[in-house]
């Protein structure tokens, strides 16, 4: 069997130069797979003709702990490490493969789960009451689900920077590929080529080729510092290396008092129980006939929804987005209520709040609803939803 202590998931960028990452702080992963068969009969037959067979729908949503590293936000977008800012809409053409290694009770590899060519779709960050670790959420879509096991189970990155000529080679080794056991003569499972900071991936036959031995052949002129990163499976992991590198120099985890939250940019929340954030990104993955592969990947639209909550004390939140904070005005008409909000959740290392870790920003929020709570023998609650599309995740204080 195989214990959650021994699946032990990475993210690797399609797109960009870029290396494989542990996903850090991970609480649950849960894949649902719809294959997408349908029986095919026919009039003056009883039973079925055949099957049909579409290209499958594969959703992953992961939960994780904040704990104040935009590392993973960096690949998921397809950015750098020296990117401070990521724009919700990084997400729209990004590519990126989930891989689990995974090991069972009496320490023997069993193999690994890669989930290829996934993008994101919605994501979230949940505070849920003034004692909870923060939290963030995932909902992440693609078309695959691939098994490797017995002498294909290691999932094998490589990354080579071209000198430049015309046919030019790369030997592939440490470990040597294993043959595709689905496409006699195949060898490597995708060849990624990142060329003034624009990536594409390369057609096997056209534009490389392998020789079943141990040569990669990117077919052409290549351009010094072309970088070619290429995927396949092996019988062992590479010399020297681990598959999975625990993180111990990020926090752990932070917690809701290591948290302040401002509502139209600088006032701070007070008497707040719970807030979360919800993006979702409405897909928009071309397909096309003649090919069972997404071959162009957009979103149509973004929605933030952000939702606070906390017990009734004053109605600070209602004059923020009133746009008469502070001036103690007598009227809060909800028909007159702003809709140029914004909102800041920043994070620190601790409830001292010296150190900051990580922010998240979302602009041009309108509130979209309110609501009460009123029970008895007890406090009234009171809730605030607003909803936008544009905001950001930062390293950089400074641009929140």
């Amino acid at each position: 069997m195989i214990h959650s202590s021994y699946y032990q998931p990475s993210i690797i960028p399609v797109y960009g130069d870029l290396d494989k990452s542990e996903i850090d702080r991970c609480q649950d992963i849960t894949g649902a797979i719809t294959l997408d068969r349908t029986k095919i009969e026919e009039i003056g037959r009883d039973g079925i003709v055949d099957w049909r067979t579409g290209i499958p729908a594969v959703s992953l949503t992961m939960r994780q702990l904040e704990y104040g590293s935009i590392d993973f936000w960096r690949k998921l977008s397809n950015k750098g490490d020296s990117v401070a800012t990521i724009l919700f809409t990084d997400f729209k053409t990004s590519l990126f493969d989930i891989a689990a290694y995974k090991t069972d009770d009496n320490a023997t590899f069993l193999g690994t789960v890669w989930y290829k060519g996934m993008r994101i779709s919605g994501f979230g960050l949940n505070i849920g009451d003034p004692e909870a670790l923060a939290e963030r959420t995932f909902t992440l879509v693609g078309e695959d689900e691939i098994n490797l096991l017995n002498n294909n189970k290691y999932l094998i990155c490589k990354r080579y920077t071209a000198a430049g000529g015309l046919n030019e080679t790369f030997t592939v080794n440490d470990p040597v590929p294993v043959a595709d056991p689905d496409y006699s003569g195949q060898y490597l499972l995708r060849v990624v080529r990142t060329r003034a900071g624009t990536s594409s991936e390369l057609t096997h036959g056209t534009e490389w080729s392998y020789d079943g031995v141990d040569t990669l052949t990117i077919n052409g002129l290549s351009i010094a510092g072309d970088v070619i990163r290429i995927w396949y499976s092996g019988s062992s992991y590479i010399g020297g290396g681990d598959y999975f590198i625990e993180n111990d120099a990020d926090l752990a985890a932070i917690e809701a008092d290591s948290c302040s939250i401002y509502l139209a940019d600088s006032n701070y929340l007070y008497r707040l129980q719970s807030a979360a954030i919800d993006v979702t990104l409405d897909r928009y993955d071309i397909k096309e006939i003649g090919n069972n592969e997404v071959v162009a990947r957009g979103v149509r639209d973004i929605t933030a929804r952000v939702t606070l909550g906390r017990i009734l004390e004053t109605y600070t939140i209602e004059e923020i987005i009133r746009g008469k904070a502070g001036l103690n005005y007598g009227k809060l008409d909800i028909k007159k209520l702003s809709d140029n909000i914004s909102l800041i959740v920043k994070f620190y290392d601790n409830a001292d709040k010296t150190t900051f870790k990580m922010g998240y920003k979302i602009t041009d929020l309108a509130p979209v609803g309110l609501d009460a709570g009123i029970p008895l023998n007890d406090y009234i609650s009171r809730g605030v939803t607003l909803e936008g599309e544009v905001g950001f995740i930062t390293t950089d204080e400074g641009s929140l």
